[in-house]
């Protein structure tokens, strides 16, 4: 066997020093995110319950079958909740296959429902929150999925307790802002074509993201995530469909912030957030807030192999702990930016992700924000006793 040469084994070195070293930040943040809690932030716009525009029918739960391991067992402690809050009996929805919950939550809206509670992953939470904007009707989270991304990003406990329930339906509703991608990707036409590669860019519908959005490695990582690893891990599964991608290629593209002056990148990842916050207590965007109406922007880039993915895993860790730095010559990079809107031209056909949700390959993207377009219902009283359990037949 083939010895590794020095330049291996210091990479090597360097890998496992920055995974003790995000170990040991994760436990940091949490600790920190303990005692600094965000969401009390968003309570300059939380609605009056006065308010004659807000619903006050019934709650309505919109559930994803297969995220809920046992759907009577929760729809049993959902009623309970309710009625040891007083609420009428709630109104019930499944998820199919054919609606990942849109048809639902607007048929919920019709209903009068007082808010719309999104339990599953984070497609449920994205589907619900498309029917709810422009409306007055809060949206709730029952977090069942692998990321839970919105759920970490409003410090909600991802523990499928009573307490998740009662904030659900009897929190406080606060404004939050929506981000908007529209991809541009290649399909092949019957018309004109370009010349050089035989296709022609199609404008496709706007996807929403309410944590972040992203194209290069994130969404490389999000495509080579196995569905039954994910079941079994969860978010760490994302972790290591992305070590299969290390060593892939950057992507080329040009990018122009609102009116500033377009520029050229070569990148492992450009990223879009509405807020900062990844699985496991990571702060990728210290900046970025739920509420601020404005999009933060990240380009990541690495060089070097293992020892420029180290060294870019110790700066994520050190800019959660409030360390923000770039050494000269450093084999990693993260710069920042702030819009209002964003219109990139990528060079070949890239992945694209919406929080965690890869939606297609694309040539170009318009991505914007929309200030104080949804609401959410966030914490009130923590109740961690267990579900109560199913009725029998």
């Amino acid at each position: 066997m083939q010895a590794m040469t020095w330049e291996q084994a210091v990479s090597v070195v360097a890998l496992v020093l920055a995974l003790v070293a995000v170990v040991v930040g994760l436990v940091l943040l949490r600790r920190i995110s303990e005692r600094n809690q965000r969401v009390p932030s968003l309570g300059a716009g939380t609605v009056e319950a006065a308010d004659p525009t807000v619903p006050t029918g019934p709650p309505a739960f919109v559930v994803n079958p297969i995220k809920a391991s046992d759907p009577r067992r929760l729809r049993a402690a959902v009623e309970q909740v309710c009625a040891e809050a007083g609420l009428p009996e709630p109104l019930w929805y499944e998820t199919t296959v054919a609606d990942p919950g849109l048809g639902q939550a607007r048929d919920a809206v019709a209903a009068g429902a007082s808010v719309v509670v999104a339990a599953g992953g984070d497609g449920t939470v994205r589907a619900v929150a498309k029917a709810l904007i422009g409306t007055t009707t809060p949206m709730g989270l029952l977090p069942l999925g692998t990321g839970n991304l919105l759920a970490r990003n409003l410090d909600l406990p991802i523990d499928g307790t009573r307490s998740l329930i009662r904030t659900a339906v009897t929190g406080t509703d606060h404004p939050i802002d929506i981000g908007w991608v529209r991809p541009e990707r290649l399909r092949p036409t019957d018309g004109e074509v370009d010349p050089v590669d035989g296709a022609a860019p199609v404008d496709e519908d706007e996807h929403l993201f309410l944590v972040m959005a992203g194209v290069g490695f994130d969404a490389a990582m999000v495509a080579g995530a196995d569905d039954q690893l994910k079941a079994r891990m969860g978010w760490f599964a994302y972790f290591l469909a992305g070590a299969r991608h290390l060593h892939g290629r950057k992507v080329r593209l040009r990018m122009t912030v609102d009116e500033a002056p377009g520029q050229q990148l070569r990148l492992r990842s450009l990223l879009f957030a509405n807020c900062g916050r990844l699985p496991g207590g990571i702060v990728l965007l210290p900046d970025a807030e739920i509420n601020d109406g404005w999009l933060d922007i990240a380009a990541l880039d690495t060089r070097g192999g293992l020892f420029g993915w180290a060294s870019l895993f110790g700066q994520v860790v050190g800019q959660g702990l409030g360390i923000r730095r770039q050494l000269p010559n450093s084999p990693s990079t993260i710069e920042f930016w702030r819009g209002k809107q964003v219109r990139v031209l990528i060079e070949e056909p890239a992945h694209v992700q919406v929080d965690g949700d890869l939606i297609g390959e694309a040539i170009g993207l318009r991505v914007r924000v929309e200030p104080a377009g949804l609401y959410v219902r966030t914490n009130d009283a923590a109740d961690s006793r267990p579900l109560p359990p199913a009725p029998s037949s």
